[in-house]
């Protein structure tokens, strides 16, 4: 096992506790768009995706054509939203303390969202200057272009970053780049089959945020 020397967090449903409202807000958007889908889905497909692929989607499933217009009242109805109920996630704040390495932040949201995010929930300050987006990139998650990105714009060998994440594309993302990779999920959600999976492609379990520091002194 290689040393580790960088890790990199998933934004949304690791650090901050964001995905629920924005699953409500894109599954509302759509259908005001005339997109037939229902929260469940919107929950259980769109885990990790970037807004690109799921206007792809759209278009590809259902034949409508989501333009800038969308994603402009889609942003402005996410930070409203956020803005009255996100929280950090459980240990949040106590594992990036602990640390000894340094952290990124690498995710398929675009920066405004994550300084937003990360801002409110009183975590900004431990990344600020160091967030890398998909928007970046010219494929998101699963693709590795991101992790390879942050990873080389923080001056550390893929194999040598750990990676944080709590979806399937984030967790093929993290394993296509060559990374170690942590899958988060959170006992309080008491869905196994999601842990199951992330399991099955390659990550290693953490139900915890604050176990990470000791696996990652551990090399994973």
């Amino acid at each position: 096992m290689s040393r580790i020397e960088l890790v990199i967090f998933d934004c949304d449903g690791v650090l901050v506790d964001s995905e629920p409202i924005g699953n409500l807000v894109l599954g509302a958007s759509l259908r005001e768009a005339s997109v037939p889908v229902d929260d469940e889905t919107v929950a259980s497909l769109f885990r990790g995706w970037a807004m690109t692929s799921v206007v792809a989607w759209a278009e590809r499933e259902h034949g409508r054509a989501l333009g800038a217009e969308f994603l402009t009242r889609f942003q402005d109805h996410l930070f409203r939203a956020l803005r009255h109920g996100i929280v950090s996630m459980p240990g949040a704040a106590e594992t990036l303390a602990a640390l000894r390495l340094p952290v990124c932040v690498a995710s398929s949201g675009e920066p405004d969202k994550m300084r937003l995010s990360l801002g409110l929930t009183g975590l900004l300050g431990r990344f600020d200057g160091r967030l890398f987006s998909a928007t970046q990139v010219p494929r998101g998650k699963p693709a590795p272009d991101l992790f390879l990105f942050a990873s080389r714009a923080m001056g550390v060998e893929p194999e040598r970053a750990a990676v944080v994440e709590d979806s399937l594309a984030g967790v093929e993302a993290a394993i296509a780049a060559g990374m170690t990779v942590f899958g988060y999920a959170p006992e309080a959600e008491h869905d196994c089959s999601h842990r199951q999976q992330l399991a099955a492609a390659g990550a290693k379990p953490l139900n915890d945020l604050r176990d990470l520091p000791r696996h990652v002194a551990t090399g994973g």
